[in-house]
């Protein structure tokens, strides 16, 4: 498969090793159906400038803005991991911030941004906290530019903890009360991050898991559509828009980054990216009565597997 570094709609796969800014002012209007990133949160991280602070997290975002807005196509989403940036001792939650600015600064144009989930990203391990409690979650904002348009729930149910539950009263009493694909999987992702045994890691000391862009992907564009990571990091957005059968354009401006980015997007565009599957971290006790899979799920999730082996080797076969 070939990367291509000058963006064209045509293009698989589009990266640019340089400042984000620049490649957004070289994307088309209204190109791209969603935007997926995590941007660094001027901490004094290895790939960061040390003297960043919270005044450089507002300006940078401030200066990108209407170039991200541009590109995004009406009905698009922006989906924006964050967390919180800590110094001398006091905790600040950068979700609050970004809200503040993409809305302030869309909300006298036609498609003001609306915010449609602030998702808790919960793990169960990291840095152990002597003088507060431990951090165990970040956000993910999902923004839409105007009406939505597209949100694929049956492509990201997860499993029930009890896909065996059954009303108790009114006219359904008796009958298995669950969706038969799963569940919606909530605002609330449990998904382990990625540390140093985990099969995605690489050297970079921030990168989240593949499933957390693939579930967004999956569910808020359609085959074939344009995924954009401007803060592309170890390019674990790429890989999940090529597992998914989407076009992807991103910037990384480390070039250490960027040259494992190329190698995993390559590893996915070949069918052969690491990623982990997307399961619950804890499962229940497999012997309850409402933890076994019934029978008439059981039939219908064996045909929406036979679909979904079906789309993935298309996609695969489309990529090669």
């Amino acid at each position: 498969m070939r990367i291509y570094k000058k963006f064209k709609e045509s293009n698989k796969v589009t990266l640019f090793n340089g400042d984000c800014r620049e490649l957004l002012k070289r994307l088309p209007d209204e190109s791209v159906d969603l935007v997926v990133t995590s941007p660094p949160y001027c901490m004094g991280k290895a790939y960061e400038n040390p003297h960043d602070d919270l005044e450089t997290f507002k300006k940078q975002h401030q200066d990108i803005f209407n170039d991200l807005y541009r590109v995004v196509k009406p009905g698009g989403s922006i989906c924006w991991q964050i967390g919180y940036h800590v110094s001398n001792k006091c905790v600040v939650p950068l979700d609050y911030i970004v809200y503040d600015i993409f809305t302030s600064m869309s909300e006298e144009l036609d498609n003001p941004l609306i915010l449609r989930n602030r998702i808790v990203w919960t793990f169960g391990h990291g840095l152990n906290s002597t003088a507060r409690f431990s951090g165990r979650h970040e956000m993910i904002l999902w923004f839409t530019k105007g009406t939505q348009t597209i949100f694929n729930l049956d492509e990201v149910r997860i499993p029930q903890k009890y896909p065996g539950k059954r009303s108790y009263k009114g006219p359904n009493k008796g009958q298995l009360s669950g969706n038969p694909i799963g569940k919606n999987p909530s605002d609330v992702w449990d998904i382990p991050n990625v540390k140093a045994n985990h099969i995605e890691k690489t050297i970079h000391p921030c990168q989240f898991p593949v499933t957390i862009p693939q579930r967004l992907i999956k569910a808020l564009t359609n085959k074939n559509g344009l995924v954009l990571d401007p803060f592309m990091g170890s390019g674990t957005t790429g890989v999940a828009a090529l597992v998914e059968g989407r076009r992807f354009v991103g910037s990384e401006i480390q070039k250490s980054y960027f040259d494992i980015s190329v190698g995993r997007i390559k590893d996915a565009a070949e069918g052969k990216a690491k990623v982990r599957e997307d399961k619950p971290v804890a499962e229940p006790n497999p012997n309850a009565t409402v933890a076994k899979l019934p029978d008439e799920f059981r039939k219908i999730r064996e045909i929406d597997d036979e679909k979904k082996v079906h789309r993935k080797e298309a996609s695969y076969s489309e990529t090669n």
